[in-house]
């Protein structure tokens, strides 16, 4: 009897060992390593002549671990956030940042201009009011060959928000540095934002608010992130900024997004962004991340692996930025080194 009681022991002790060890296999060790292995794919191909000559794009560029991506469809161009810029405008140590604004306009006019050199810009639009966002716009705007229909922006709040970041950032001078520019050019603001979804060429634009917490807590500008869908004939792709759930924003605007081809993963991939419902829900086939590739959070991506498992997760710095064009039904074709 005594024996008996010794081999359930040592059965029982056997399979939970054994149900511990399969559950981490599946939840942490084959997730990790099947990131690892997309992570380390070849790189994307060069983007050829047909490719380039497409009507419907989105570049995703190469501003480190700053997000500056622009909408092409049908002749028609729009910008959604600057990337980070090189102004410190309260000389603080921690916001000596390597700044974009110049690889951005030569960029818009080797790829953006008309045969006088003149870029036209439907829309600009910044997500929120971070430096890595919008830094560089009062830069872009005011430049004599850009010209700007619209702008996108959220009024920054600094009574919403976390007092570390209105002491030690830059947020309230990027916002205001934006608003000057585009008044300096005459170029309306829209500041109250809807959902109901508008034309840009080819491309259906609708944008997705963040709503105030409905209690006096600080949070940080992330939780104020606009995200963007972009809709082409049955293909879908989500430009989430730096949408969190922190108030619940990604768990309730999850479901009016839907499932979607592609995303750009929200707040360069780090924790706090990209929730599991929010994952399960977009299901994206292909991932973008604008970050250093070094920097990417495994431990976000492996949710995504868990959850829906991408064909592809694309870092703007490993591929010296992505080129997204845009077909029907699903139909994406990724191309790289577009600087």
């Amino acid at each position: 009897m005594k024996k008996k009681k010794i081999l359930t022991i040592v059965f029982s002790s056997v399979a939970a060992f054994l149900a511990v060890f399969f559950a981490v296999l599946f939840a942490v060790i084959i997730p990790f390593a099947s990131v690892d292995k997309k992570m380390k794919a070849d790189p994307l191909p060069e983007a050829d002549e047909t490719a380039l000559s497409a009507p419907d794009k989105i570049h995703f560029l190469n501003t480190g671990g700053s997000d500056c991506i622009i909408l092409e469809s049908d002749g028609h161009f729009a910008m959604v956030d600057a990337a980070e810029d090189t102004d410190n405008p309260r000389n603080f140590p921690n916001l000596v940042f390597d700044g974009h604004e110049q690889k951005i306009l030569a960029y818009l006019k080797k790829n953006l201009a008309d045969e006088n050199g003149k870029v036209h810009l439907d829309f600009v639009l910044g997500t929120h009011s971070h430096s890595d966002h919008i830094g560089g716009f009062d830069t872009i705007i005011l430049d004599p060959d850009v010209t700007v229909d619209r702008a996108y922006l959220k009024k920054y709040d600094a009574s919403k928000i976390k007092e570390h970041e209105i002491n030690d950032w830059d947020n309230q001078e990027v916002y205001d540095q934006m608003v000057n520019a585009l008044d300096a050019k005459n170029v309306p603001i829209i500041s109250d934002m809807n959902d109901a979804p508008f034309k840009l060429g080819n491309f259906s634009i609708t944008l997705f608010n963040t709503k105030d917490p409905e209690n006096t807590k600080k949070v940080g500008e992330n939780d104020q992130s606009l995200g963007v869908l972009v809709e082409k004939n049955g293909t879908r792709v989500f430009l989430a900024g730096d949408m969190d759930n922190l108030t619940g924003d990604e768990e309730r605007l999850a479901p009016q997004i839907g499932e979607v081809d592609m995303l750009k993963v929200g707040h360069h991939s780090y924790a706090g962004s990209s929730t599991r419902k929010f994952v399960k829900t977009l299901s994206p086939r292909i991932c973008v991340i604008t970050n250093r590739h070094d920097y990417v959070d495994r431990n976000t991506l492996a949710r995504f692996e868990r959850l829906c498992s991408p064909e592809k997760y694309l870092t703007t710095d490993k591929e010296d930025g992505v080129l997204a064009v845009i077909g029907d039904n699903g139909k994406i074709d990724c191309y790289g080194r577009i600087h």
